[in-house]
């Protein structure tokens, strides 16, 4: 009998690490990151995540253009972001050691798959000779591997061919992240039996380089050193680990239920909202109808007609979405349904770069409507938030009768973190009646404190009313021309949306409610913002934090909550429209700070404008 030990290597300890894996569209770095992202949230540590598509569907592989990159970061203690910058980089060709080099700091660790730099990859991006041994990447701790090479020797007698062999050295380097982070492979290993379990081979050759990956970290003399991150001591309850896209289909579910009403959702596939799509379409059994629209327009026309019938009518998009279904927007204001618009921002304008972020959409679903047109905006700050903000669009549309608008992006649809699972019998009943009684029924009657109208359901006795585009008579709901009368409905209908402002939560600060600078957000900017003034307290700084989720109305104590500080800074990912919005509103000199690269900001950036402005006298 042979007795096999290990070979013995330091264990560091460490709080937070983050790491980048990058390969070709091909390479599957979204299954690895995703992956190690399980594994880590099973093992208890608290995670945020960034994936990195590419925008070409089928960009030349080995190319620029068609890199594909996923971020983790993984830690003992509560995190907001997927990090500023990777502390590991996993490259798997030429094209994704020049794509992300730049983000890796000096001395970071650089893992490579040495068998992708051939001649031709590397002419493929420009390198002039191999970065590998031409001693260009001196500055950081190289591990160059011949990662095909293992994957192939480990893969020999399965009878596969060069393609499949190649499709799983993915797993090979999974594999040898997860001895490098003391990461078990079980969970991993009990994925692939589920997902290729009608395919034993292929099961088979994925396990086979997951372990020869692992096995390579064990017996190879190369690494000196592995890297505990102990689980985080997060709130108690029971977790999963959750995408924005799948926390919004999972909070409209759960809305649905608690307004007793079958939701439908009409949508045209557009990236990055399409997940939300799939998501709902498995949910038959809680009453969820989808129907995929042959276009923009008849998606949210088919929404409108089902809140007109009764249902909780939804449609989502993202930006060039919306500039097609305003006319219809405008029709549901005209007519006071209630109708969930979600608009999964993402960079513009026109086809823009469909798969990267931006908070670029605000001022078109405040303002891109012809006429006074208004409509509430609500908006989500991390993956799990886009459940508790996706059950507080529902809530509002019902009680106002109204369109509410649900403001996320790519970088929280796409990005991952711990969510924690509610008690549904906690969650407030949402439900409204629908009108049944003839008497004294009006269609544009109003309640005397929301002022939203009645819900009267097509094929209710007694009911027949008339809705449309043409403005209707205050009361009756007749087509009008009176001057004195679209007055009166434009006023009534502002009205009712400056109203929620009594119906929802005051804007809270995280600091002190007095000092030297405010830093105000809304979206996903949460997690940098949270993080840049985390280190800013700590360093002593009189600097607070105040985040928006509810963009329309604000809530009633945001002038006064602005007024206690002797600067406030606004970063977004766009050109300033929320800046544009609190200068106008409140009157107050807030500076902006803007970056639209398709990237979130990084905690280092928004800390150094603080730091800039707080200097300022």
């Amino acid at each position: 009998m042979t007795i096999t030990t290990r070979r013995p290597v330091d264990v560091q300890e460490l709080d937070r690490v983050t790491i980048r894996f990058a390969g070709d569209s091909g390479d599957g770095m979204q299954l690895t990151g995703t992956q190690f992202t399980r594994t880590a949230a099973v093992f208890g540590n608290d995670i945020s995540t960034l994936p990195d598509f590419p925008a070409e569907i089928r960009a030349p592989a080995g190319s620029l253009p068609g890199v594909s990159g996923f971020q983790l970061s993984f830690s003992s203690s509560d995190i907001h972001t997927p990090g500023d910058a990777p502390d590991v980089l996993v490259a798997m060709n030429p094209a994704a050691l020049k794509s992300n080099l730049g983000e890796l700091p000096p001395g970071g660790a650089l893992i490579v798959n040495e068998d992708a730099f051939t001649q031709t990859n590397l002419n493929k991006v420009g390198y002039a000779s191999n970065p590998l041994i031409d001693g260009s990447l001196k500055s950081w701790n190289l591990f160059s591997i011949p990662i095909s090479t293992l994957n192939t020797r480990a893969l020999e007698g399965l009878g596969l061919t060069s393609k499949q062999v190649d499709l799983t050295k993915n797993f090979f380097a999974l594999g040898l992240m997860f001895w490098l982070y003391e990461r078990s492979m079980e969970p991993t290993i009990s994925w692939i039996d589920e997902k290729f379990g009608k395919r034993p081979m292929i099961a088979e050759s994925n396990k086979r380089a997951l372990k020869a990956g692992y096995a390579f970290g064990e017996t190879t003399e190369m690494f000196h050193t592995t890297y505990r991150v102990p689980a985080a001591h997060l709130p108690a309850g029971t977790y999963r680990n959750i995408t924005g896209n799948e926390a919004t289909a999972l909070g409209f579910v759960i809305a649905g239920q608690k307004a007793d009403r079958p939701l439908f959702y009409g949508s045209y596939p557009i990236t990055p909202a399409s997940d939300i799509l799939h998501q709902l379409s498995t949910y038959k059994n809680f009453g969820v109808k989808t129907f995929q629209a042959e276009d923009e327009i008849a998606a949210i026309g088919s929404a409108i007609g089902a809140s007109y019938g009764g249902a909780l009518g939804m449609t989502g998009t993202s930006g060039p979405g919306i500039a097609l279904k305003s006319e219809a927007m405008n029709l549901a204001v005209m007519v006071e349904l209630p109708l969930i618009v979600i608009d999964v921002q993402r960079a513009g304008p026109s086809t823009g770069m469909p798969t990267k972020t931006e908070q670029a959409d605000l001022l078109q679903v405040l303002y891109g409507r012809n006429g006074d047109s208004p409509i509430p905006v609500v908006a989500p700050s991390t993956p799990a938030d886009c459940f508790e903000v996706a059950f507080e669009a529902v809530r509002l549309a019902l009680k106002y009768m109204t369109p509410v608008v649900y403001l996320s992006d790519a970088f929280l649809a796409t990005g991952a973190e711990p969510w924690r699972l509610p008690d549904v019998d906690d969650l407030p009943d949402i439900s409204v009646s629908n009108q049944t009684e003839p008497a004294g029924f009006h269609p544009y009657s109003r309640d005397p404190v929301t002022l939203a109208r009645p819900w009267a359901v097509p094929g209710t006795p007694g009911l027949e009313h008339r809705i449309g585009g043409l403005e209707k008579a205050d009361i009756s709901g007749n087509v009008s021309y009176d001057p004195d009368n679209h007055h009166r409905m434009q006023t009534l209908r502002a009205a009712k949306i400056a109203g929620i402002a009594d119906d929802i939560p005051d804007l809270q600060v995280y600091g002190p409610e007095r000092g030297d600078l405010l830093i105000l957000g809304w979206g996903s900017t949460y997690g940098s913002i949270r993080s840049a003034v985390e280190r800013l307290q700590a360093d002593g700084k009189a600097v607070a934090h105040a985040h928006l989720r509810h963009l329309n109305p604000f809530p009633k104590n945001t002038g006064d909550v602005l007024a206690g500080y002797r600067r406030v800074l606004i970063p977004e990912l766009n050109l300033g429209q929320l800046l544009l919005l609190i200068r106008a509103r409140y009157l107050i000199d807030a500076v902006g700070y803007d970056r639209v690269r398709g990237k979130p900001f990084r905690i280092a950036e928004i800390v150094a404008e603080a730091e800039r402005l707080l200097a300022e006298h």
